[in-house]
């Protein structure tokens, strides 16, 4: 019972964030880009304050997977390295989203290893 409240609390909050995406796109005049960047920015600041700690234990994977979590990981990656200089604290975001970054980059290189891309219209 404890594993599917877990899944419910993630696909509320992981919802939650794509819904209010949805709605800047349909009410907005945003590009899809501006508002992924957003997205990024604002987990970043949330992860910087502390606010988006608390999301990430109630919903799990719904609060880490979406860009708002890239954001958060990598600003909880820069807290987390010792400010010892300029490189340190550049290195220490990129560190802890190694392993999202390189899923993006292998499954990006696999998908298009075999599928060709097209114009659209």
């Amino acid at each position: 019972m404890e594993v599917f409240l877990q899944f419910v609390k993630a696909f509320l909050l992981g919802g939650a964030l794509c819904a209010v995406g949805q709605i800047i796109i349909d009410k907005t005049r945003l590009t899809p880009a501006r508002i992924l960047t957003g997205y990024v920015v604002a987990g970043v600041i949330l992860g910087a304050t502390g606010v988006y700690e608390p999301l990430a234990r109630w919903g799990g994977a719904g609060a880490t997977v979406p860009l708002t979590g890239f954001g958060y990981i990598l600003a909880r990656g820069v807290a987390d390295m010792p400010r010892k200089d300029m490189l340190g604290i550049l290195s220490g975001g990129l560190s802890a989203a190694a392993a999202g970054i390189t899923a993006a980059v292998f499954f990006g290189a696999l998908f298009a290893f075999f599928f060709r891309s097209r114009q659209k219209g």
